[in-house]
């Protein structure tokens, strides 16, 4: 069969233009378009705003051992989508910086381990080129040692340490306690802060589920006691730690004592962040005397990042609810704190994906995780699902 000259070329027309279809179609399979290979990244899901953090601490971690570790630590927490490092500044009655404040009160600058150099000073050099925040973490904050019967700061201020009903070290879970509500502990910790951010280039400085804290079992020494009688018309503290009143009047003294830091901190640099990380409530506020509730409530902080540690995601999402019930202030910030890793044990990447899944379920935007040692450990989840849990 014969085909006319007009019939031919709509012909050739059509197949040509059913050849140059399939050739684009092929070249995005092959991964073909601009600047000749590769298609064009997911783009990742988080709120850029948003807090995406992470503790690094002295204990079960050389990161902060020398001025490479530092640098690789930062890069290891770029590249797993942290953009903000909690790095660890007290703990154990040592600084991980030159400290006059502690060299006046125990005759130590420093950890031992870190003598001659500056740490705090590093991280901030290293995160801040790399486009990170740094946190001055006050981890053991009202907390003086770690079953050392009070260590240095006890020996050195005996009348610092906080008591029980026997008269005893407070010691709770192995540590070792001062007396949150003494002021001269209380202005010793404001010292080490405006230490700190007089200091360093910080964006924060934060205290967690030991600072503003005491086991509800403290508060019996001498000093509490007269304030405690003077106040409520000579009447002793109550036998019962647990006593409702007892407990509340307690933590009142505490979150006076957040008001004035943040007002010190602030004065020095008003655009600092002042976070804390308590343990969950009404938890912290019955075993710790932290009534994180209010300290938001009265914006007392700029974020608050409770310590949702679960180990099952029932229990997780439990515990974020319970919080989300009691925060009342949106213009302050809750981000969960997430264990990520905690001696042996590692959260796997599909209970990781729950629990930031149900953060974003609920309405909260980023989080912190306990701690940096973890990141190493499933670095594809952090590079490959992380940024992508809507």
């Amino acid at each position: 069969m014969t085909i006319a000259a007009p019939q031919k070329r709509l012909l050739v027309t059509a197949i040509l233009l059913i050849g140059l279809a399939l050739l684009s179609c092929s070249k995005k399979s092959s991964g073909g378009g601009t600047g000749g290979g590769g298609t064009t990244p997911p783009v990742p899901s988080w709120d850029p705003n948003a807090l995406r953090g992470v503790w690094i601490t002295t204990t079960a971690s050389t990161a902060l051992d020398s001025r490479d570790n530092i640098r690789q630590a930062v890069q290891q927490c770029k590249a797993a989508g942290i953009n903000n490092i909690f790095m660890v500044v007290y703990n154990n009655a040592r600084t991980t910086y030159p400290s006059a404040v502690m060299n006046t009160l125990i005759g130590k600058p420093i950890l031992e381990r870190f003598a001659g150099r500056d740490p705090l000073q590093e991280m901030v050099d290293e995160a801040h080129t790399a486009g990170l925040k740094v946190h001055a973490w006050f981890e053991y904050g009202f907390s003086s040692s770690y079953s050392a019967g009070g260590g240095a700061i006890v020996a050195a201020k005996p009348h610092w340490a906080a008591k029980d009903f026997n008269g005893a070290l407070v010691v709770k879970n192995g540590f070792d306690w001062l007396n949150g509500l003494h002021p001269e502990v209380q202005q010793y910790m404001i010292d080490l802060f405006k230490e700190v951010v007089t200091n360093y280039a910080v964006d924060g400085v934060q205290g967690d589920d030991r600072l503003p804290a005491m086991p509800s079992s403290g508060g019996y020494d001498a000093y509490t006691t007269a304030l405690y009688q003077a106040e409520n018309g000579g009447a002793a503290p109550p036998a019962t730690a647990t006593d409702a009143g007892w407990i509340n009047w307690r933590a009142k003294k505490l979150n006076i004592f957040l008001k004035r830091l943040r007002d010190a901190v602030k004065t020095i640099k008003p655009g600092i962040q002042l976070t804390m990380s308590p343990s969950p409530y009404p938890f912290g506020l019955t075993e710790y005397l932290q009534d994180w509730p209010l300290w938001v409530d009265s914006a007392y902080v700029d974020a608050v990042l409770p310590q949702c540690y679960r180990y099952d995601i029932g229990a997780y999402s439990a515990t974020i609810l319970q919080q989300k019930s009691y925060y009342r202030n949106s213009a302050v910030p809750l981000y969960p704190g997430v264990l990520l890793k905690s001696g042996s044990y590692t959260a796997p990447a599909a209970f990781l994906s729950q629990m930031i899944q149900s953060n974003r379920n609920n309405g909260f935007k980023g989080e912190c995780f306990f701690f940096y040692e973890g990141l190493k450990d499933i670095p594809s989840w952090f590079q490959g699902q992380y940024p992508f849990i809507r």
